[in-house]
């Protein structure tokens, strides 16, 4: 083989290993993304929710949070509900 060419394979070569890097980075997950879901929707993983000392200040109607391994959800704006019958 010529130097050319095997400059080009070497070249090639990198570009697959970069292309390998981006989609395994890509597929791990390690993005942020929202989605909003009009219909039903099944976990079959875990949720996480964010986890804070206090309940925020400030919220929206729907913000999941996790007090104390307490799950509170935002039922108003602003005012946090105990989810169920959590003690």
């Amino acid at each position: 083989m010529t130097p050319e060419i095997i400059q080009l394979q070497s070249q090639i070569d990198q570009l697959q290993k970069d292309l390998d890097s981006l989609s395994t980075e890509y597929y791990r997950g390690n993005f942020t993304a929202t989605q909003d879901i009009q219909k039903y929707s099944r976990f079959n993983n875990r949720i996480k929710i964010p986890h804070y000392a206090a309940t925020p200040t400030l919220g929206e109607v729907g913000e999941l949070v996790e007090v104390g391994g307490i799950a509170y959800i935002c039922s108003t704006a602003n005012n946090w509900t105990k989810i169920g019958t959590q003690s």
